[in-house]
C-alpha cells in the first residue's frame, strides 16, 4: 500500500512513525513541509477528511506565541489556510496519507496499524 507522510523530520513525534513504519516493513513516501511548503490545494485535500481544529496543532510553541487575533484567524478556513501554509509548523504531525485515500493525524499506533494491515 503506498503510504505519504507529511510532516517535519526534525520532530520527535515524526521520529516515532518513522520508526514505527520502518519497523512494520511498510515503504512510505516522506514530505518535509520545510523543504516543500504545503500548498492551498493539498490542505483543502485533508479537510475533505477532517476538521479544521483537528488539523491546527495547537499544543505547540508556535501556537502558544501567537496572538490572539491569529489564533481566532485559524478557526476559519479562509484564514488559517495561509498561516497553514508560512507556518507548517501549525499542522498536526504527522499526517498520513493511505492508499485508499483515507487519512490520520498524529501518531496513534492502533490507528496506523488498523489503515496498514
Amino acid at each position: 500500500m503506498a503510504v505519504t507522510v507529511y510532516g517535519i523530520k526534525n520532530c520527535n513525534t515524526m521520529k516515532k512513525t518513522f520508526d514505527f513504519l520502518q519497523e512494520k516493513g511498510v515503504d512510505f513516501n516522506f514530505i518535509d513541509y520545510k523543504k516543500q511548503k504545503p500548498t492551498k490545494e493539498l490542505l483543502k485535500s485533508f479537510l475533505e477528511k477532517t476538521e479544521l481544529s483537528s488539523l491546527v496543532n495547537k499544543k505547540g510553541t508556535t501556537f502558544r506565541k501567537m496572538s490572539d487575533e491569529q489564533k481566532v484567524a485559524l478557526e476559519k478556513e479562509e484564514t488559517a489556510l495561509p498561516i497553514l501554509i508560512e507556518s507548517s509548523s501549525m499542522i498536526k504531525r504527522p499526517v498520513i496519507v493511505y492508499g485508499d485515500g483515507s487519512l490520520s493525524l498524529g501518531f496513534d499506533e492502533e490507528v496506523i496499524s488498523s489503515k496498514i494491515s
